[in-house]
């Protein structure tokens, strides 16, 4: 109460309604907090767009001239192939392993034969390796380790005859690798194989 005997105007009026400064602070207050929900939900919106819903902003293109491509085995030709020269060794009961690779080198078969040494898987990969990455028998690239002793340090190489590379107008596609025989002639001979399959 004032000294008037008035109810302060700031608080009450006399008929106990709400000031109306009162009025437009709360309603100020109001206003405030429904556009700082608005914000909030639309950052949350966005944060919940097309990222967060696993679709993928489109980018920008690398251009046909920046490719190239590059021609593989299948599987199933590499299957063959690793079949094939298995049976070759198995018809002259030769207990050997069988690796085919792709072109870079990885991995598509290996063939482990009965009986075959535990030695022979990883041989004979790596001399799948071998083939593929110079185009050419291991037989032949033994060789040329008299001329350049550190070729046999490159990594995953092996420079012992048994691989042999599959082509395709003139250029590797693949590497066929056989370990396990008593010697290297007849690994290479089975992988031979192996190749000779696939024109089959």
């Amino acid at each position: 109460m004032n000294l008037n005997g008035t109810q302060n105007t700031e608080t009450k009026n006399l008929n106990g309604t709400q000031n109306t400064k009162t009025k437009r602070l709360a309603l100020g207050a109001t206003a405030l907090a429904i556009a700082a929900a608005g914000t909030f939900g639309a950052v949350s919106a966005s944060a919940a767009g097309p990222a967060a819903q696993g679709t993928t902003t489109s980018g920008s293109s690398a251009g046909a001239h920046n490719l190239t491509t590059s021609t593989h085995l299948t599987v199933a030709a590499a299957t063959k192939a690793a079949q094939a020269a298995l049976d070759a060794a198995g018809k002259e009961n030769q207990k050997v392993s069988v690796a085919v690779v792709d072109r870079n080198g990885n991995t598509l078969v290996t063939l482990r034969g009965d009986g075959a040494g535990p030695q022979s898987p990883e041989s004979a990969e790596r001399k799948a390796y071998t083939a593929v990455s110079w185009n050419a028998p291991t037989s032949e690239l033994a060789k040329r380790l008299a001329q350049a002793p550190n070729l046999k340090d490159i990594p995953g190489t092996l420079f012992l005859a048994g691989g042999a590379p599959v082509q395709a107008k003139g250029a590797p596609v693949a590497g066929v690798g056989v370990a396990g025989a008593p010697s290297g002639d007849l690994d290479e001979k089975f992988a031979r194989a192996g190749v000779a399959a696939l024109d089959k």
